[in-house]
């Protein structure tokens, strides 16, 4: 078989990878309004920590969606963010903003780690690896005196961002959580729009057949790797002073859980999937919190029919109907 310039073909120019659909256009403008809106009508709490959960799926999606890479081990850079900016805000005194980008800085250096020592692995050994990784970040958050232990690290002052915007402030704080997310949602989208992410499509897709052409596959890898966690740390970071609190919650394996359940049921390898997937599993948490243990069972329940039903997950299948990506 005779093979043609496009069998060869990688990455399109930058004109063509950064361009912006009009359909995904308009999704991105109805998904900003109704997020303006939402804290009028719903509780600004709930909406927080879905916005955080949303960057944090949308990080994590970047890495399995578009790379091929399942990590298990997500939750340490949630979880380290988080305990680095509470520590930061509440005994170095750090405004919230240098708080937070401690908390980004950290996860980002133990990304830079992590994926240097796992990333030449592959499939259920990378998956593993990572695991192993991360409950490593939780014994140390365990024993850690600055952590808190078990009780965490409570009482986390918000601050004035920029010195300027009391975060004291419900819908003060809200929209600087929204900001933070959509500054998050943008980068992730630039990056699996441009050269770079089809490159990562294509190591993806063939990674010899990359390799040959000339593409450092491990290099890109890690790239997107350390990109991943550094987004995933400033979910922890943002979420950490919006509940005043970093726990050991956040660094539990059963997170890291959490998240491949919030991509998988919004749609993997989708731009929009992920937030919708972390809206609706926070939904569930809230609405179905009076279950108590049961709580776990119904989402599993749940996930289970959604996978059945809606195998490409949500935003999947909806973009299987509309027949454009989403």
């Amino acid at each position: 078989m005779t093979a043609t310039v496009k069998d060869y073909v990688v990455a399109p120019p930058v004109s063509v990878a950064a361009a912006w659909p009009r359909h995904q256009m308009l999704a991105f403008a109805v998904m900003v309004a109704l997020l303006v809106i939402a804290p009028f009508v719903a509780y600004p709490v709930f909406l927080m920590k879905a916005l955080c959960f949303a960057l944090f799926a949308c990080a994590f999606n970047l890495l399995i969606g578009y790379v091929g890479l399942l990590s298990f081990g997500h939750a340490a850079f949630l979880g380290a963010a988080g305990y680095v900016s509470a520590h930061s805000a509440k005994v170095w005194g750090l405004p919230p903003e240098l708080a937070i980008l401690a908390g980004t800085a950290t996860a980002a250096g133990l990304g830079l780690v992590i994926g240097a020592l796992t990333i030449r692995s592959r499939g259920i050994y990378f998956a593993n690896i990572t695991l192993a990784f991360a409950q490593m970040v939780f014994f140390f958050s365990v024993q850690a005196k600055f952590t808190g232990g078990e009780d965490g690290i409570q009482a986390v002052p918000q601050g004035r961002l920029f010195g300027v915007l009391d975060l004291q402030q419900t819908y003060t704080l809200y929209f600087v959580v929204l900001a933070i997310f959509l500054i998050g949602f943008l980068i992730v989208y630039r990056a699996i729009h441009s050269p770079f992410g089809q490159v990562l499509k294509a190591v993806r897709e063939n990674e010899p057949r990359a390799i040959s052409l000339g593409y450092r596959a491990e290099h890109y890898k890690l790239m997107a790797f350390v990109l991943s966690a550094t987004l995933s740390g400033l979910a922890g970071g943002t979420k950490a002073l919006v509940f005043q609190l970093a726990s050991l919650t956040d660094v539990h394996w059963t997170m890291s859980g959490e998240v491949v359940l919030m991509t998988l049921l919004g749609g993997l390898g989708t731009v929009f999937g992920p937030a919708v997937g972390a809206f609706i599993v926070i939904g569930l948490e809230h609405w179905l919190a009076q279950l108590g243990s049961w709580l776990t069972i119904v989402q599993g329940a749940i996930f289970v029919v959604c996978v059945l039903t809606f195998r490409r997950g949500v935003v999947g299948e909806l973009s299987r109907l509309l027949r454009k990506p989403l």
